[in-house]
């Protein structure tokens, strides 16, 4: 993201997991040194070269080592809304923050991450809330096959942990 002063800042990577063209999950952070540095470059100068102000989001697929870029969103995405318990300044507030001039705050990860889509229908609300670390978000849209209506969000002290959350989360979702 860039602030309208021109300040930047960029939230780890995340590994997204697609089916039927719909995003199921994000993992992060994913840790990769070189993608990441690749990646904030390419943002980088694509917000320099729109004087771009808010969030502006990339999905590059990996081929070969390399980054493709197969997505942008100006805006908030889906991909990030593990920030909102994930991360020390979630992707909405820096939104603010940026298109206010204000100071970005810290995209620093506070914990091992992952955000899980529900779409057409929504799992049973208790069974998820009753797993530790995860948090809840209805959309309060009218549900139909392929819509996102929801998601939740997992947050663990380690990836271990965190992987298996979200194994459990997944085996409560309703059958497509």
């Amino acid at each position: 993201m860039r602030s309208t002063r021109g300040e930047t800042r960029f939230y780890p990577l995340a590994a997204n997991t697609h089916s039927a063209g719909i995003l199921r999950y994000s993992i992060a952070p994913y840790r990769h040194v070189s993608l990441q540095k690749r990646a904030e470059t390419y943002l980088k100068r694509l917000l320099n070269h729109f004087d771009y102000a808010g969030v502006l989001t990339i999905e590059f697929f990996v081929a070969g080592g390399r980054l493709v870029a197969n997505e942008m969103a100006p805006r908030v995405h889906n991909s990030g809304h593990w920030t909102i318990e994930g991360a020390v300044t979630s992707q909405f507030e820096n939104h603010l923050r940026a298109i206010l001039g204000l100071p970005l705050g810290d995209t620093s990860p506070s914990g091992h991450c992952a955000m899980i889509n529900f779409i057409g229908t929504l799992p049973e609300r208790d069974a998820i809330l009753a797993l530790p670390g995860v948090h809840w978000h209805d959309y309060g849209k009218e549900p139909r096959p392929g819509r996102k209506i929801g998601h939740c969000t997992v947050v663990a002290a380690s990836a271990v942990e965190r992987d298996r959350l979200v194994r459990k989360v997944l085996r409560k979702m309703p059958p497509r």
